[in-house]
């Protein structure tokens, strides 16, 4: 069997049509208020807070405590400060408009009551408009919020508005499962107990489908 292919020598010669530029990306700096950190001042507080609490860390009996003051400044000082990004969003170019969901992500955050340690995990959606967002920028919106003194309803509602203020959705959903060391050490001493925390906006919080799907794929319940 004989096959023909037809070839046109002229048209093989036409130049092709350049490609259209593609839409630049969007940044938006994400950058904390500035603020002067002190650390000679806050390791001498840390000094007095131990020696008024009876513990004297230079007590030559326990060596290990004399650098304790300056670590204890050190720690505090990194978990305020929340870090410096750019959220990036680029062009919806292919009409994706079904849900974004970045789960697990860690939270690391200090209760604004008593300054002790809650962790846990965050879930954040969203259902995209003519924009989506670089998947890395999510989980560093949820940690630039952590880093200060927070309570987990705030630091719930702070994440969800900035990603619909910054991105502009169709929908927002946030679901933070923590464990709050204030009340697991001391206190009630609830070793086992969690908190779970959720913020909707747009689609999420009016369409009764799409806030299912939602509690449904971070594995908690409509509500």
């Amino acid at each position: 069997m004989t096959i023909s292919l037809a070839y046109d020598e002229d048209a093989a010669e036409e130049p092709l049509a350049p490609l259209a530029p593609l839409p630049a990306p969007s940044r938006v700096p994400i950058r904390p208020a500035p603020r002067p950190v002190d650390l000679d001042a806050a390791e001498e507080a840390g000094r007095q807070f131990l020696l008024a609490l009876g513990i004297d860390p230079d007590a030559p009996e326990n060596p290990d405590l004399a650098r304790t003051p300056l670590r204890f400044a050190a720690a505090y000082a990194e978990m305020l400060s929340p870090q410096p990004f750019d959220f990036t969003t680029f062009a919806n170019q292919e009409g994706y408009d079904e849900m974004v969901l970045v789960r697990d992500i860690p939270v690391r955050s200090l209760c604004e009551h008593h300054l002790l340690p809650f962790t846990g995990t965050a879930h954040v959606a969203y259902l995209p408009a003519d924009r989506v967002v670089g998947l890395s920028k999510i989980p560093r919106l949820v940690d630039h919020f952590a880093r200060q003194p927070q309570t987990q309803e705030r630091l719930t509602v702070q994440i969800a508005d900035a990603l619909a203020g910054h991105l502009q959705p169709r929908g927002v959903g946030v679901l933070i499962e923590a464990s709050h060391s204030c009340m697991t050490l001391r206190g009630a001493r609830a070793g086992d107990a969690a908190t779970k925390t959720s913020a909707v906006r747009g689609a999420l919080r009016d369409d009764a489908r799409s806030r299912a799907e939602f509690f449904a794929l971070v594995g908690g319940h409509a509500r």
